[in-house]
């Protein structure tokens, strides 16, 4: 599935929030994300077409088990190029996270198999955090 990197930003946050609550809410994503409730409206809608997302107005939503293995993708993108970024370029744990942002876009997915191959198939981040398998499973730490 295709997602553009605002769709991606959003299931992350959405994945993010969702390991704290039952559901999110709208405002609790704007503020997370820093931008309107009508954004956040506007996003729900396309997400819930693409059907990535359980959502009923003013009910709160989640993702559905689609939704969670699409973020948990990104997640493991993410990772590995923090991992990446410190282990293998010797890069400041300051900087690392908003570069990472950036490449957690790049979706190849040979590029990101050989990315884990080449790092030894890294089980943490830099920070400690784990990091999901090819498979979208979060090791238990």
């Amino acid at each position: 599935m295709k997602l553009s990197q605002s769709e991606e930003n959003y299931i992350k946050s959405i994945y993010t929030l969702q390991e704290k609550t039952e559901k999110v809410n709208t405002n609790s994503l704007a503020a997370f994300l820093d931008t309107s409730a009508a954004s956040i409206t506007d996003m729900l809608k396309k997400l819930k077409r693409k059907k990535l997302l359980e959502y009923k107005k003013y009910h709160g939503f989640r993702l559905n088990s689609e939704g969670n293995k699409q973020a948990l993708k990104i997640i493991r993108r993410h990772r590995l190029w923090e991992y990446f970024l410190v282990a293998k370029l010797g890069m400041d744990w300051e900087k690392i996270h908003d570069i990472a942002e950036e490449l957690e876009h790049v979706s190849s997915i040979e590029l990101i198999e050989k990315l884990d191959c080449f790092l030894g198939n890294p089980s943490v981040d830099p920070h400690g955090d784990p990091i999901p398998d090819e498979k979208g499973v979060m090791p238990v730490l």
